[in-house]
């Protein structure tokens, strides 16, 4: 049970939160293209979809840390350090996607914004990312573990 809940946890990740810290990361260019070229349906074409890329794999990527707490539980790590330090980061990860990222992008959407915007926007993206990296460290490095992997 627990290689099948790792598993799944593992491509939940890579197929959930993949797609957002890509397409999060290309939107402030294609943003800052569209703004620079307003009549261009195609640049404003890849900015909408770049945005509901993120919205919608945000939402899939809830399974990420159920299905991590699922694992973590079977293997009998919950109180281990460094999944409670990879839980907050992760918590930390989807505020500044919520609160921060998204947010900026439906602003740029909406035909409001500027340049600045795009810059404030490509640096909360850069931590989000930065979070979601630092996560997978621990994931893989897990710091005490007794498996010695």
């Amino acid at each position: 049970m627990t290689k099948f809940l790792l598993a799944l946890h593992v491509l939940a990740a890579i197929v959930a939160v993949g797609p957002v810290t890509v397409a999060a990361s290309m939107f402030p260019p294609a943003a800052r293209r569209a703004l620079l070229a307003p009549d261009d349906v195609g640049a404003a074409g890849t900015v909408r979809l770049l945005h509901r890329i993120c919205r919608v794999y945000a939402g899939l990527g809830i399974a990420v840390p159920v299905l991590g707490f699922a694992t973590a539980s079977v293997m009998g790590v919950m109180g281990d350090a460094w999944l409670i330090v990879s839980a907050a980061l992760t918590v930390l990860a989807a505020i500044v996607l919520v609160v921060l990222v998204l947010p900026r992008q439906e602003v740029l959407l909406e035909g409001g914004g500027n340049r600045g915007t795009t810059v404030r926007l490509a640096m909360f993206t850069g931590v989000f990312n930065l979070l979601w990296a630092t996560v997978t460290v621990l994931m893989i490095v897990r710091p005490g573990s007794t498996t010695g992997a």
